[in-house]
């Protein structure tokens, strides 16, 4: 299918939002609770699924709903379509100070892979799928389990990154860094997770156990706050017991459940 051709505008700078220009009949498909506002003549639905295969079966898209359970994400994707004879935007909001950014599938070629927190909205008919860790030590440690989101498309795709974003291209280098900085890469691109040093180091260099390794050629978008880090900063200056660094990996699992006991 075809992605609808949608016109935008962002707007903001530390807590952006992205208005979306719908013409009539068009549609953009986003996270649950994302919406910010809307005019007059859009209305939305709630389905499992993202409209990319309109052909899709109930237990296909039943199917896809229990993957993105698997993800974190909600059941449902939203619907927003423009039933006006005339054009009208619908906005979306960031979730905590950063950037969103607008990616043009189409000249990405090869999909995109992001964190699972990433995603904010797309233009209908974009395959919003997830993508399974290959390997058992990035799945267990990687901060952010073993599955990705998954875009794919010929159309625009909105996400969100926390504080500022670094893009690096890489021509066969590699590249380290820490787990939650990741936000999307390329196909071409291999994540992966590797020991912070040595013992020491590990323990009390600040850096978390394990680092992100990503190896390859290909574009990789970079947060310099994650949302982790940020929860970690108001703990902290809040006084509330925990910690909330890897908090989507094992390591971070296995310790919440050892102070709750």
């Amino acid at each position: 299918m075809q992605c609808h051709k949608v016109d935008y505008e962002i707007l903001g700078s530390e807590m952006q939002i992205v208005e979306v220009e719908l013409d009539p009949g068009e549609t953009v498909v986003a996270e649950a609770g994302a919406m910010n506002y809307m005019e007059d003549g859009i209305e939305f639905t709630a389905k499992m699924g993202d409209g990319s295969d309109p052909e899709q079966g109930f237990f296909g898209k039943l199917a896809n709903a229990g993957k993105r359970v698997l993800t974190g994400e909600s059941i449902f994707l939203t619907h927003f379509t423009n039933h006006a004879p005339v054009k009208r935007r619908v906005a979306f909001a960031a979730p905590y100070p950063g950037k969103i950014l607008a990616l043009d599938l189409a000249k990405i070629g090869s999909g995109l892979i992001c964190q699972k927190d990433s995603f904010l909205c797309a233009a209908l008919g974009t395959k919003i799928g997830i993508a399974f860790q290959k390997r058992l030590g990035a799945g267990f440690f990687g901060g952010e389990g073993f599955i990705l989101e998954k875009l794919e498309g010929d159309g625009m795709a909105f996400i969100h990154a926390g504080g500022h974003v670094i893009k690096k291209q890489l021509k066969g280098e590699s590249l380290r860094v820490d787990t939650g900085c990741v936000v999307a890469f390329t196909r071409g691109i291999e994540f992966d997770i590797e020991r912070a040093g040595g013992l020491k180091s590990m323990i009390f260099g600040g850096e978390g156990i394990f680092l992100a390794t990503l190896r390859g050629t290909g574009t990789v978008l970079l947060q310099s706050l994650p949302f982790s880090r940020l929860a970690a900063e108001v703990v902290a200056h809040t006084g509330i017991s925990g910690k909330a660094r890897d908090e989507g990996s094992a390591i971070g699992g296995l310790s919440r459940m050892f102070e709750s006991s």
